[in-house]
């Protein structure tokens, strides 16, 4: 920290070193109010954001990631103050240094794209008829001001108004709806603490269909073309969850969403509290239930414990993927150590040049981020024996609710579970590019 705490780069507050551009130092998010008016044909967004705040010191200056809106206000305190707008961030200069608890209000308008990444594009994008967010790593600053860094876990409200015959859904549990002069607004509210990157809005002509009605709510939009498929395809949803609770335990926030949109997508999208799948993904056989039970299982892993910064993203991909496999061995299907065979010999097919804790930021997607990660897990299943491992895993799940987590705290809770000295074998799997035999 800067002089007059003034964030500079090298603040470990807000340096992920994958993602060293996105982020900001010297202040905590604790809540963000958004309300958003989004014209479909036109994809035009008018938005006012107010985010409740906390600096850890006097900042004389912050800043926010925000994509390229034209903003018209800022105000701190209540307050207009200076601000200048540029290269993705707002930089915010109050009259006088804010210090502790302080709010900021952020007017904006402008036509709302992805931010572009070696990724793809990310954030929110357009659809044939409607629009989604899909924000994982860096694209939640395309739709609202923020602190764009993992670990900044915030609670959310989001009034989102648009065309009436759509549908909105939005990260969070629906509280309020209204409708006036052909448009309709829908409010919803998170209060788990959340990521930006997390945070979601789809908008479509949707059907819902409810999956289960508790003790989690569970409740599928999507087109109505897609009923039939779906009731094959989602039919077995309420069956994972019971199964990912049983290994996880309880599922961690207070409803849980599944958006099919009429267009395909390549890959289901990630959102806390939330599942977003593409046309594609449903095609009445249940090809792609693997990527449901995926998703569900990011709402433990990823959601309410989030990574602290991008070098652990195997703590999300890898559980996600080895849940994959405990269900199909749950199911009926293939066991669990079948799944680990075939991977370990697919991965071992591949160049040995990827160290699972620190992937690289090229790498954070890279299919053997997702598989070794499983097969690390598999591994210390039949190391420790399964009831130490499941213990392990719900503890895990339970001791960092809502907070975030790192490869060196999972480590040090498997070596309390295993009662023995682990470093050798989380070494040779997490930390050396050779992939230890199974």
């Amino acid at each position: 920290m800067g002089l007059r705490g003034k964030p500079t780069a090298g603040s470990a507050r807000s340096a992920d070193p994958y993602l060293p551009t996105h982020g900001n130092g010297g202040y905590r998010v604790e809540h963000y109010e958004l309300d958003i008016d989004y014209k479909l044909v036109a994809n035009r967004l008018t938005g006012r954001a107010v985010l409740t705040a906390v600096a850890e010191q006097p900042l004389s200056r912050f800043s926010l990631d925000l994509s390229a809106f034209r903003v018209s206000r800022v105000l701190v305190d209540g307050r207009s103050v200076k601000y200048g707008h540029r290269g993705g961030k707002l930089h915010v200069t109050p009259a006088r240094p804010v210090s502790g608890r302080f709010t900021v209000e952020v007017r904006y308008v402008g036509s709302p794209t992805p931010v572009r990444s070696r990724w793809g594009d990310v954030g929110w994008d357009e659809l044939t008829d409607g629009a989604l967010v899909a924000s994982q790593p860096i694209g939640a600053p395309s739709w609202f001001p923020c602190n764009d860094h993992p670990s900044d876990k915030a609670t959310y409200r989001i009034s989102v108004t648009t065309a009436a015959p759509y549908t909105v859904a939005a990260t969070g549990v629906l509280t309020g709806r209204r409708r006036s002069a052909g448009t309709r607004t829908w409010v919803y509210e998170r209060p788990e603490p959340t990521a930006s990157y997390l945070v979601s809005v789809q908008i479509g002509r949707y059907d819902e269909v409810v999956l289960a009605e508790g003790p989690v709510p569970q409740v599928a939009l999507l087109p109505a073309r897609l009923r039939k498929n779906a009731a094959r395809d989602l039919g077995r949803h309420p069956a994972i969850m019971t199964a990912l609770e049983g290994f996880f335990g309880p599922y961690p926030f207070g409803n849980y969403q599944l958006v099919v949109t009429d267009d395909a997508l390549d890959d289901p999208i990630e959102a806390q509290g939330m599942s977003i799948f593409g046309a594609n993904h449903l095609d009445g056989r249940r090809t792609h239930e693997r990527l449901v039970v995926h998703e569900l299982a990011h709402q433990w892993f990823g959601n309410s414990l989030t990574i602290a910064d991008w070098r652990h993203i195997w703590l999300n991909e890898g559980f996600a993927t080895y849940a994959e496999w405990l269900w199909s061995e749950t199911s009926g299907g293939r066991a669990a150590a079948a799944h680990a065979r075939e991977w370990r010999t697919r991965v071992a097919a591949k160049p040995a040049d990827l160290v699972l804790a620190d992937p690289g930021p090229a790498r954070m997607f890279d299919e053997r981020v997702y598989k070794r990660g499983a097969l690390v897990l598999h591994a210390l299943r039949g190391r420790i024996g399964d009831e130490r491992f499941f213990a392990l895993l719900r503890e895990w799940a339970q001791q960092h609710r809502h907070a975030t987590v790192t490869t060196a705290q999972f480590v040090a809770l498997a070596e309390q579970h295993a009662g023995a000295d682990l470093s050798a074998f989380f070494t040779a799997w997490l930390h050396r590019p050779a992939l230890p035999a199974l």
